[in-house]
């Protein structure tokens, strides 16, 4: 069995309710569940929440919810690892697993066809224990600047102050989107960021952290945009 495991906890602080708030016309965390049934990957979509109102939207919109997520595994601290690997937990004993992916609820630029590019990916490198999404930093991080406490600047690496961007290794950073893995690394907590993972490059434009309101304001602008693009309407 192919699992999704979509995280959606209900005491989002920072954008309240954020994993159902509406987003360009639908519940964010609907992008997400219409994407994981669009690819065709999965035999189960499972939605693992700690919160009765996010649970009746997911199951509106397709997705599983066969239990609620513990209260420990629900605050502010609990990381993705522990939560995918309870949702195995749970639901292992229905069906042997053949891969798991994780797919965030606020990743509304997720798109099918990447979702079975990771799926892909994850089958075809025997030595490979997670596939997730990466995208380039848009500008060289040898580069960096960092505040002092007076509130001057310093470089984190002086000795490129001369060097061309040119001439400067590309860097990546993680997109957020999904993490395909196999059922033994969400239970072990092998770590996602090391030589076992394969990465699947995504462009910059279809990749934004939803964190903060102006966040959210800036991805439904880039979304609009997109979509208006693919349809041949943006001039």
């Amino acid at each position: 069995m192919n699992l999704a495991v979509i995280p959606a906890r209900g005491g989002s602080k920072r954008i309240p309710r954020k994993n159902i708030k509406p987003f360009c016309g639908q519940p964010m965390i609907a992008w997400t569940i219409k994407a994981a049934i669009d690819s065709g990957c999965f035999d189960r979509i499972v939605v693992s929440t700690d919160d009765e109102e996010i649970a009746s939207v997911a199951r509106a919109w397709g997705a599983e919810v066969p239990f609620m997520r513990p209260a420990e595994l629900a605050d502010d601290h609990a990381g993705t690892m522990p939560v995918v690997a309870h949702a195995i937990r749970e639901l292992s004993q229905d069906d042997p697993l053949e891969s798991v992916c994780c797919l965030y609820a606020t990743a509304p630029f997720v798109r099918p066809e990447d979702i079975a590019r990771g799926q892909n990916t994850l089958n075809k490198s025997a030595d490979c224990d997670f596939a997730f999404t990466v995208t380039s930093f848009a500008f060289p991080i040898q580069r960096a600047l960092k505040m002092t406490p007076k509130g001057r600047v310093n470089m984190f690496w002086p000795e490129h102050f001369q060097t061309r961007s040119q001439d400067l290794e590309e860097a990546w950073h993680d997109a957020g989107q999904f993490y395909w893995g196999r059922p033994d690394a969400w239970l072990e907590s092998r770590p996602l960021f090391s030589s076992q993972s394969c990465p699947i490059v995504l462009p910059r434009h279809r990749v934004q952290d939803i964190d903060t309101p102006e966040d959210w304001v800036r991805a439904e602008w880039m979304f609009k945009a997109l979509q208006h693009a693919e349809s041949g309407t943006l001039q």
